[in-house]
């Protein structure tokens, strides 16, 4: 089997193919991962037609140029049943901002919280992870609910990794605002959506993008929405969460996502969409996706980290065993070296004048191999 399809092979299985090996404690969880195929969604964001007003409402000549993303599935992909409630969003940029726009269709619309940097998700909510670089490491984080009360924090690597989340961190800049179409907190007639924009400076985006900011044309980040919705009833004339009998608990919350991770966490930005940046006007001229092959190599890395991951559960150590790590081709194997002791590892894989990297941490990069 030729190299490439070895890759593809790996792509097209979900990573729970790859379990720890060994006789160690069976008892021991493994490692969360994604459990569908790697096939992350992907956008191109234009550039905005016209100086855009931020009042929730999506009407401006700009919206009506570029595509809604697909309808939001579960979080967990194919895994789980379609929304209830169709949830879209659209994309645009200037020299100044980045531009979000999303419409959660809502028969009951209704939140809480006021307060800037609470925990909105407690509320139905809308979010937004940006990872520019797209080594999963230093990204941004914003929520807002029906209120247009806002929480921003900036994440130095995912809580899997040890975070942390840097919650005193402020979008300095920001627009956003909501538009009702209904009433909010107001049981008994039935709403139609909620409709919001924002607009985050590129400014404020650069500072840990490691990347142009505004991106050049054709670079591609790595974007994720996600929105929460609550089961909720009508007790008293007011929404309360509804209580699960067996258990006495708030229901869980539904997490319904553009790009699908495969298991109930946004914190894997490996899972995230793909947004491609078009210097062109919105609405003057077509762009075509652009399959970046680096990223095939990278998820290939992906699955050395989980390996090392669940084996680190089971043995307290890593390994430089790749088949130990769930690994049995041969042909992969040969591309890739390991390093590591029993607390840290370092993983690479070398072709055509350049080498990709993954570490303990999950942090990929790449490097240009020198003349030698």
């Amino acid at each position: 089997m030729k190299l490439i399809k070895l890759i593809l092979y790996f792509l097209l299985l979900p990573a729970t193919i790859f379990p720890g090996s060994g006789p160690g404690d069976k008892s021991i969880k493994n490692f969360p991962r994604p459990r569908i195929k790697f096939n992350p969604k992907y956008y191109i964001c234009y550039q905005a037609s016209e100086t855009m007003k931020i009042d929730g409402q999506i009407d401006e000549a700009a919206w009506q140029l570029v595509d809604w993303t697909e309808n939001f599935v579960d979080i967990e992909g194919e895994l789980k049943p379609s929304p209830k409630f169709r949830t879209r969003a659209k994309m645009l940029w200037d020299l100044q901002y980045l531009y979000f726009a999303a419409e959660l269709e809502e028969p009951d619309i209704w939140a809480k919280l006021t307060k800037r940097d609470t925990v909105v998700y407690y509320d139905n909510d809308f979010e937004v992870f940006i990872d520019p670089d797209g080594d999963t490491h230093e990204y941004y984080e914003f929520e807002m609910n029906a209120f247009g009360t806002e929480w921003d924090l900036f994440l130095v690597k995912p809580y899997r990794d040890g975070g942390p989340a840097i919650n005193s961190w402020d979008i300095q800049g920001l627009k956003t605002a909501v538009h009702v179409n209904g009433t909010i907190n107001q049981p008994g007639d039935k709403d139609k959506s909620w409709t919001l924009e924002i607009a985050i400076p590129w400014e404020v985006l650069k500072e840990c993008a490691h990347k142009p900011s505004p991106p050049n044309n054709g670079d591609q980040w790595r974007i994720n929405f996600s929105r929460v919705e609550w089961q909720v009833e009508v007790k008293n004339g007011k929404y309360k969460k509804s209580i699960n009998p067996e258990t006495g608990n708030h229901f869980p919350e539904n997490n319904w996502v553009w790009s699908p991770q495969g298991l109930i966490n946004m914190h894997y930005p490996e899972m995230w969409g793909f947004v491609q940046f078009s210097d062109k006007i919105a609405g003057t001229t077509g762009e075509v996706f652009i399959d970046n092959p680096g990223e095939k190599i990278k998820w290939v890395l992906r699955q050395i980290y989980y390996g090392q991951k669940n084996h680190q559960l089971k043995f307290g150590t890593f390994s430089d065993n790749l088949h130990q790590l769930g690994f049995e081709s041969d042909e992969i194997t040969k591309k890739i070296q390991i390093k590591y002791t029993w607390n840290r590892f370092e993983a690479l894989w070398q072709e055509s004048g350049k080498r990709w990297f993954i570490n303990d941490l999950g942090r990929t990069w790449k490097e240009a191999v020198g003349p030698h």
